[in-house]
């Protein structure tokens, strides 16, 4: 009887505003990919026959082992299961699932406990980058409750501070793939950009919108998505990420005035669905934009001085803190605060 027919062990989590499963590398069946459309029961949009939540944000997999890497406790390998596409990618980075990685490895013994709190370093496979994470372990085991609070997620929860270094062009082989804060595509005025994830920012007045819209009145947007979609695909290949038809980067963001107190409002195409949130390093990566001088973004952005500048980027369920330090006019360290939860730990079926 093969591993699929008797189950494979498996930890579901929310991580930030996502969740999925966590898999340790050595875990998983050889045909994972298969494997892993049918735990989330895709393709199929309700994802009826699967864990998976109809959602891009709940349709998602951390694979997890020990790094044999100098002075790296674990490696990740974040990977995006499509809802109505029988596709999985790891084309991309996700930050709120990186917000369970290390709780998981720690109660998967990959990470001993190293007082009441538990620095985890993580490499993530996707972008080659590596990530902080430093867990509560009061009494010497992880614990999810405590008084931190996150846009997009009830309740509070154990903070999860995450500090990432030299994400700039994780992806794309540098900040501004194209060397330019501003590139025009389909007649907009676009900064293409990768601070550990690849975006394309825009002006949400040049398509319309004012940035107040819900995320289901943009996505009813139909002319608004045929824009969009037509700026991603011929930005893809610009960003060197190729042909992006298939796949769920680069990420869409018009940005407007901020309506909060924050730094910029965003509404954010990931690629297809306008996401309720934003996504961690989606964030990063517009708070980056919004200190280039030149961009579309720094037009709208209303930005604090010296050289450590926390940016709250606005987004339809609230907004997400980014800490920018600066060094010679240029970020070179962002820290986000995300917390995570444990939802179940057992064994999961594809078949």
């Amino acid at each position: 009887m093969s591993d699929i027919d008797t189950g494979v062990r498996c930890m579901w989590m929310r991580g930030g505003t996502s969740k999925g499963g966590y898999f340790l590398a050595d875990d998983l069946p050889a045909d994972r990919d298969n494997f892993l459309l049918r735990v989330m029961g895709s393709p199929d949009p309700r994802q009826i026959d699967g864990m998976g939540g109809a959602n891009p944000l709940t349709s998602k997999v951390a694979v997890v082992q020990k790094s044999e890497r100098e002075g790296v406790d674990v490696d990740y390998l974040f990977l995006q299961v499509f809802v109505d596409q029988p596709i999985v990618t790891d084309a991309q980075n996700c930050g709120n699932i990186l917000a369970g990685i290390g709780p998981f490895a720690i109660e998967r013994g990959l990470v001993p406990v190293k007082g009441e709190k538990t620095e985890v370093s993580i490499f993530m496979e996707n972008t080659g980058q590596i990530a902080i994470a430093t867990i509560d372990t009061p009494g010497g085991q992880v614990t999810y409750k405590g008084d931190a609070r996150i846009d997009g997620v009830p309740g509070t929860s154990a903070p999860v501070p995450i500090v990432f270094a030299d994400t700039a062009g994780s992806s794309c082989g540098a900040l501004l793939p194209t060397g330019n804060a501003v590139d025009v595509i389909e007649g907009v005025a676009c900064t293409l950009i990768d601070n550990g994830m690849p975006c394309v920012v825009m002006r949400g007045d040049v398509l319309g919108i004012t940035g107040t819209e819900s995320p289901k009145d943009l996505e009813a947007n139909q002319e608004l998505r045929a824009k969009l979609e037509a700026i991603r695909l011929k930005a893809g290949p610009m960003m060197n990420l190729g042909d992006v038809s298939k796949k769920s980067v680069p990420k869409m963001t018009m940005v407007s005035a901020p309506t909060a107190g924050g730094a910029i409002s965003t509404r954010t195409f990931i690629p297809h669905t306008c996401h309720d949130a934003i996504g961690v390093l989606g964030a990063v990566s517009v708070a980056t934009a919004c200190l280039l001088p030149e961009g579309p973004a720094s037009e709208l952005a209303v930005i604090p001085d010296g050289d450590e500048k926390l940016l709250s980027v606005e987004h339809p369920t609230g907004e997400m803190s980014v800490i920018a330090t600066m060094k010679d006019g240029e970020v070179y360290r962002a820290a986000v605060l995300r917390t995570a939860r444990k939802l179940f730990d057992g064994m999961v079926f594809g078949d």
